[in-house]
């Protein structure tokens, strides 16, 4: 891509944003109207157009029912796709609306849409209009509420939902650029003032980019600092499965097994570094339990009470009496006879009304 953020994006940046997805059946493309989604529908229109063989692009629009403006938006999204020769459908979020916990609902909502557009339109992948700008916000907002390292590498420009890949190919790209594309096109788009609405956190953190890019910190740099941490995040993980593989060479062939049951030697476990050993957790949590996903700061409590427990009573720890049980999103967690085990807990009792 060209460094000025201001210059339009031309037919050969946009071969090499699509290029990975030249083999694919057939793609969704969200688009809400905004610059972003235009733009990408525009960009994907012309990629597609100088193939002999591209995939089938089908345009999905996703009216919350939140807006009024909403519904003349998705008309006029048809409207464009109709002239660039491609397939629209508007999918609506019906039902009550949560009072608490809308963006997140929403974008809930919108993703399990799309899944279900693509898999009737017989497409492998979603593509969506996340910029450089969207990874910046998103790093932010996971700062301040203090997540893990998996958090602070922001979003992936690859993510398996529900067997449909969601794909953010322009996710390298800053949100001027793809303005400069529109105006050079001179085609129109949508305004949604909710993303100026500061009862939302995004909004709140975008309005504080400006001053954080004059102390160095803009969209570039820290969208640079979400691919580091990613990178990170990568390599840990590659030593988590590792670890996994380590304890397992370390059981006794009589040490408890099976497909609803993770166990760990403790005092194997014991001598993982600490990061490595809240993945073994979160992961055996996240497969067994079934009120996941479990929150990181609630496994890391967990794993501080496991430490105590191991230290304070090792020789009751090796014996077979219990030292320790807890639930967890969904999960039984039980240090006994030397081994740390998870399982499903069992279901809560509903209480009579």
């Amino acid at each position: 891509m060209s460094d000025d953020d201001n210059s339009p994006i031309s037919a050969r940046e946009a071969k090499q944003l699509f290029a990975g997805l030249r083999s694919a059946p057939a793609l969704v493309l969200a688009v809400s109207g905004g610059p972003d989604s235009i733009a990408l529908m525009w960009l994907a229109a012309r990629w597609q157009r100088s193939l002999p063989h591209g995939p089938q692009l089908t345009v999905v629009t996703v009216d919350h029912g939140l807006r009024a403006e909403a519904a003349r938006e998705a008309r006029e999204v048809k409207r464009l796709a109709t002239e660039l020769g491609l397939p629209h459908r508007t999918l609506r979020w019906r039902g009550a609306k949560p009072k608490t916990g809308l963006p997140a609902a929403a974008r809930e909502a919108r993703y399990r849409l799309l899944v279900q557009a693509a898999r009737s339109a017989g497409a492998s992948h979603v593509l969506t209009a996340h910029t450089r700008d969207d990874q910046a916000e998103t790093l932010l907002m996971r700062l301040v509420r203090g997540s893990g390292l998996a958090g602070l590498s922001a979003m992936a420009r690859l993510t398996l939902r529900d067997g449909i890949v969601l794909a953010r190919p322009l996710l390298d790209v800053p949100k001027a650029q793809l303005i400069a594309t529109l105006k050079r096109a001179k085609i129109g788009f949508a305004d949604d003032p909710t993303n100026r609405d500061t009862a939302f956190t995004r909004p709140r953190l975008r309005a504080l980019l400006p001053q954080l890019a004059a102390e160095g910190g803009d969209a570039r740099s820290l969208a640079r600092l979400a691919g580091r941490l990613a990178r990170a995040n990568a390599a840990v993980e590659v030593l988590t499965d590792g670890a996994e593989r380590f304890l397992r060479l370390r059981d006794r062939d009589d040490a408890p097994h099976g497909p609803g049951m993770r166990s760990f030697e403790a005092g194997a476990f014991a001598t993982l570094p600490e990061e490595v050993r809240l993945r073994l957790l979160l992961r055996a949590i996240n497969a067994l339990g079934h009120e996941g996903p479990a929150e990181l700061g609630k496994v890391e409590t967990l794993m501080a009470v496991l430490d105590q427990a191991m230290a304070a009573s090792p020789r009751a720890a090796a014996n077979g009496r219990p030292v320790l049980k807890q639930t967890l999103a969904g999960a039984l967690i039980s240090l006994a006879g030397g081994r740390i085990q998870i399982t499903p807990a069992p279901a809560r009792r509903r209480r009579d009304r």
